[in-house]
């Protein structure tokens, strides 16, 4: 079988895996044969019925399906929208992958000595019960039906979360494992957890049928299995009786009262529902084209769900993400309407953790409100002390308010709620600004090194790389980072370092400027 190289990755159709260095790069079985089917036709555009027909077997898929997996393609090897270094858009035609690839049989390592080293130690259990939620089978035989699946799992997820004695990985690492055949032992080890939930979900008409099954990753006993069905109506319902089936076989001896507290439905309505699942399946991956994809299916959650607190709180955070790497072409219209968001999500969600989670840290940068954005991100800490988001957030602004061995503190916990995060490069971000801050320009550089390569147009990492080169005293490679910035932001400059970043203490932002200014970055 051959294995294809470009740049640092390999490509291994045998094994079926993504290889960049001595990573796996994880990716789902319809992104990795997109790819695949992509660099073995890097002769010719591919076209986009071609890609349906080889990928999806000729089955019906929409136009923003498609696009999302060519997004998630390139992000799984460094590439952007904007750059298409490796996989160019031909309009009107199709796909082609463009960069220089190597063929090499099976016999050739291709620099991957690294994979026979000893697998690395498993994480060590909490001190008390843990339990990672694997995304569920879509049994539905419609695989445009994902979202609506992934969905169901995060909000079961999300109730285990706001158990304070339950320690819960994050969804967005559980969800690594998805289109993977696993071992739910290797599962406990790499992840850290005690019990794994594992189920299917059946959608049919009006119709829909959940199976669950909680396993001992010790020993890989099954714990419990259960199946409930109703009407798609009732589909909260069926979650939270889930929910308590599975806490009741985790803990037997707790009060059903704390079971009934820990039950939440985001909306009664199904159509805000499920457009906040499409806009989720976008939030994450960063790019201009993910984020311009997921701030319009918020808006039309809000349009069905005037009372959406979480749906507020994403589209409020979409307009601070779109600030924080210069894409805003109205600065003060967004950063109102960003504001305006903001703060109704707060005003409806005083208790949905991810609603103040994400309008907590949207007013830090939208608003200047560092003190209050603070106390947002924490009270979500204390309403869900699981949410990885409000951890790594709450890293951010303890950063921006001089407090960077705290922010580490926070960064920390976040990487071991979720230790596969997609989100993970937003969180090494704000390690190596922490690191900047506090005078470990090497440690600077090397966090922001391995964020920059999970997503290359992230403006703030661009600039901390640049910044941290030029104070240890690497020139070159400062100058070539600040190329990259001022690709990314030619308006950025010295002086409006404070529109862009709302950095408090003077020291630190003396730091960041001395940084930028050796790098060459204008007053």
């Amino acid at each position: 079988m051959m294995r294809f190289s470009f740049g640092d990755h390999v490509l291994d159709p045998e094994r079926r895996e993504l290889i960049r260095g001595s990573e796996t790069i994880v990716v789902g079985p319809q992104v990795f044969d997109l790819l695949l089917h992509l660099v073995q036709n890097r002769e010719r555009v591919v076209t986009k019925d071609n890609l349906i027909d080889v990928v999806w077997g000729g089955r019906i898929v929409s136009e923003s399906t498609l696009t999302s997996h060519i997004n998630a393609v390139r992000k799984a090897i460094g590439d952007t929208g904007e750059e298409q270094r490796l996989i160019r858009t031909i309009a009107r035609k199709g796909y082609r992958f463009v960069g220089e690839v190597r063929v090499a049989d099976a016999s050739e390592r291709l620099g991957l000595a690294k994979r026979d080293e000893p697998a690395a130690q498993a994480l060590v259990l909490p001190d008390r019960p843990s339990i990672a939620v694997l995304p569920f089978l879509n049994l539905s035989g419609d695989p445009t039906q994902d979202y609506f699946v992934d969905g169901v799992v995060e909000d079961i997820t999300s109730a285990l979360s706001r158990m304070r004695w339950l320690f819960v990985i994050a969804r967005n690492s559980s969800f690594t494992y998805k289109g993977r055949a696993v071992d739910v032992k290797q599962v406990g080890r790499e992840l850290g957890v005690r019990y794994v939930l594992e189920g299917s979900l059946r959608k049919s008409a009006n119709r829909v049928r959940i199976t669950g099954q909680l396993i001992d990753a010790g020993t890989g006993a099954n714990i419990w299995s259960e199946r409930f069905e109703g009407k798609i109506d009732n589909i909260f319902e069926l979650q939270d009786q889930m929910t308590a089936n599975v806490v009741g076989a985790i803990a037997p001896q707790l009060e059903r009262a704390e079971i009934k507290r820990a039950k939440h439905k985001p909306t009664e309505s199904l159509h805000a529902y499920d457009y906040y699942l499409r806009a989720m399946a976008n939030l994450h991956c960063g790019t201009r084209e993910a984020i311009d994809e997921a701030l319009p299916l918020f808006y039309k959650a809000i349009e069905f769900d005037p009372a959406f607190a979480s749906a507020y709180g994403m589209a409020a955070w979409c307009h601070f993400w779109r600030k924080v790497n210069g894409w805003i072409s109205d600065r003060p219209l967004e950063i109102a309407e960003g504001t305006r968001l903001a703060r109704r999500a707060v005003e409806l969600g005083k208790d949905d953790a991810v609603a103040l989670t994400r309008a907590g840290h949207a007013l830090v940068h939208l608003a200047g409100d560092l003190d209050g954005g603070l106390g947002l991100l924490d009270r979500a800490a204390v309403l869900n002390p699981n949410l990885a988001a409000a951890w790594f957030l709450g890293g951010f602004v303890r950063v921006w308010r001089g407090e960077p061995e705290g922010a580490i503190a926070h960064f920390t916990q976040a990487m071991r709620l979720s230790p596969l995060d997609p989100e993970m490069y937003r969180m090494q971000a704000g390690m190596a600004v922490a690191h900047l801050f506090a005078g470990r320009f090497d440690d600077a550089s090397s966090w922001a090194g391995k964020s920059f390569r999970d997503l290359p147009s992230f403006l703030m990492v661009v600039a901390i790389i640049a910044a941290s080169h030029a104070l240890a005293g690497r020139t070159d490679e400062a100058e070539r980072a600040m190329q990259r910035l001022r690709q990314l932001d030619p308006t950025l400059r010295i002086a409006n370092l404070t529109d862009w970043l709302p950095i408090r203490r003077p020291q630190d932002l003396a730091v960041f400027a001395d940084g930028l200014r050796k790098a060459g970055l204008p007053e």
